[in-house]
């Protein structure tokens, strides 16, 4: 193969770094040219006027030195137009026109959908999967989750450390807009007590005061209550705003959604304890921001080293991933029709203990 190329899509993730990395380490031992292609599905397309912002030729002196840092080298974009077969045409014309027979795609699910279109156009394609969500069915990992995860666990470990200090229950939102499995797993790495994920369909937040009223009352007067983001959308119908208003507890206004301030604050308003106290903290961006852990880092180093490797003998259509502890590739077609697994046993377990 005379040269490849190697884009990042989506949501930044722990590890993106790291397996473009180790794209370019492969691609190096191979003697193959690499191209890096600029914000995702946007520098196939030339979306902007100058060259250099669409895609830059990369050499593994410029890239030896990114592997342990967050964010993306290459930086990530949204690319709307790339869903149309005129834009799918003119991306893989685009990589012929620079001599390009094969692109890694790093990304998630939307990213596989555009590697799986121009894999129509006759481009190789390999993807390596890039979401802090891990909401990939076919893989039990995605470059980043763990990152996000042992994130949210330290936070949430001093949040737990202080709320036990001031006997202050607390709610902590990480993210996860369809998968729970920050969520989930952080809550059984710290041992909160109540986690809310959007698999649960029409989950109650009385059922959710209840439980946490019980907890209190046991004098677990510092639990925790881990949501996930998209969990708010999956909520049962609940009008906190007229809730707090005739309790007179100011800052929800009409039409405002509601999120873990105003949850925090319906919860204390819902507690038998009349000295309960409900704490709210949102961890945010930063759980795409960290720096890769070791399994990530890991995961990556293998899969962009599979993926030259795959792309070397011309195999095309493809999606790496981890099955049983060990790295895998699988066609993207399949991948893509897995369902993710949601783990309603543990589930259950972090909401009965």
């Amino acid at each position: 193969m005379a040269k490849i190329a190697v884009l990042t899509s989506g949501g930044d993730s722990p590890g993106m770094n790291a397996a473009v990395m180790s794209v370019a380490r492969s691609a190096a031992l191979l003697d193959m040219p690499l191209i890096g292609i600029k914000r995702g599905f946007n520098g196939l397309i030339g979306k902007y006027p100058k060259p250099e912002d669409n895609y830059v030729e990369l050499s593994l002196d410029q890239l030896l030195d990114i592997a342990d840092l967050p964010g993306t080298y290459l930086r990530t974009a949204r690319c709307v137009e790339f869903q149309e077969e005129e834009y799918q045409k003119k991306g893989a014309q685009f990589l012929r026109e620079l001599n390009v027979q094969g692109l890694v795609v790093i990304g998630g699910d939307g990213s596989f959908r555009g590697a799986q279109a121009l894999s129509k156009q006759g481009i190789h394609c390999i993807g390596i999967p890039g979401t802090i969500d891990n909401d990939l069915g076919y893989t039990e990992m995605s470059l980043g989750f763990d990152s996000a995860v042992n994130l949210c666990v330290d936070y949430i470990r001093a949040i737990r450390a202080t709320s036990r200090s001031h006997d202050r229950p607390h709610v902590v939102e990480v993210m996860g807009r369809n998968c729970g499995d920050i969520a989930l797993t952080a809550a059984q790495s710290t041992g909160c007590e109540i986690v809310v994920v959007p698999e649960i369909k029409g989950w109650d937040i009385k059922d959710v005061a209840k439980r946490l009223n019980n907890l209190v009352k046991r004098g677990n007067t510092r639990a925790t209550v881990v949501v996930a983001e998209g969990a708010w959308r999956t909520m049962a119908d609940f009008d906190y705003v007229s809730f707090l208003n005739d309790r007179g507890i100011k800052g929800a206004y009409p039409g405002q959604r509601i999120d873990a301030v105003n949850f925090a604050r319906v919860l204390q308003a819902m507690a038998t304890d009349p000295e309960t106290v409900v704490r709210a903290t949102v961890v945010g961006y930063t759980q795409r921001g960290v720096a890769p852990t070791a399994r990530d880092g890991a995961f990556a180093f293998e899969a962009g080293a599979m993926a030259v490797n795959l792309l070397k003998h011309n195999i095309s259509n493809q999606v790496i991933g981890v099955r049983n502890g060990r790295t895998f590739h699988m066609p993207l077609e399949t991948a893509l029709n897995a369902k993710p697994h949601f783990n309603r046993r543990m589930f259950n377990m972090v909401n009965a203990l």
